[in-house]
């Protein structure tokens, strides 16, 4: 079977607007998709990227210019500036560790879609628990976000979100056709 680890950080403006057609291209090639939330605040320190506060200024602005034109491209909802955002996502990630394997990519759209989509805050308790009910879910999972974290920094993956298929790295919601073309081979 085809097997896709699947990178994401659920605060993540391009993992939101790549998710639901990550899941659709696993769908068409009958690719297993495992979801792994990823704390990109202790990879990037060690990949040379910077958290989004700390960009310069035109990094930022032009962010903000890609989110738009990728929200029109795609026709998705998206508010670009949440007003719960930068958030801390680890609860939220941990969360989606906790579910059972085949509901984490369900869960994980719920959550991106809680901030990205509808302006939620990804560190409410309430809203966690809201949808972890719907998972079964009770309580996240920190030892093991802590691991897929440490499993990703040993793969290279240095940004959100990223796929690897077998053993090759595709970073980036925009790099999804060429994760296609690689699971058709």
């Amino acid at each position: 079977m085809k097997t896709i680890d699947y990178y994401l950080s659920p605060a993540s403006p391009w993992t939101y607007l790549g998710h639901a057609r990550l899941a659709e291209i696993g769908r068409r090639h009958g690719a297993a998709i495992r979801a792994k939330p990823v704390d990109f605040g202790v990879i990037f320190p060690q990949s040379g990227g910077l958290p989004l506060p700390k960009r310069a200024p035109q990094r930022q602005a032009y962010r903000l210019m890609e989110l738009k034109r990728w929200k029109a491209h795609l026709g998705l909802p998206l508010v670009v500036q949440p007003k719960h955002f930068p958030v801390n996502a680890d609860a939220a990630a941990a969360l989606i560790c906790a579910a059972a394997e085949e509901k984490r990519m369900a869960i994980a759209g719920e959550l991106l879609a809680a901030l990205w989509k509808d302006d939620r805050n990804l560190a409410d308790p309430a809203l966690l628990k809201e949808i972890g009910a719907r998972y079964g879910v009770a309580a996240g999972d920190a030892a093991q976000y802590k691991a897929y974290t440490e499993e990703a920094t040993a793969r290279g993956i240095f940004g959100a979100p990223s796929f690897v298929y077998r053993d090759e790295i595709f970073w980036g919601q925009d790099r999804l056709e060429f994760l296609d073309r690689a699971l058709a081979k």
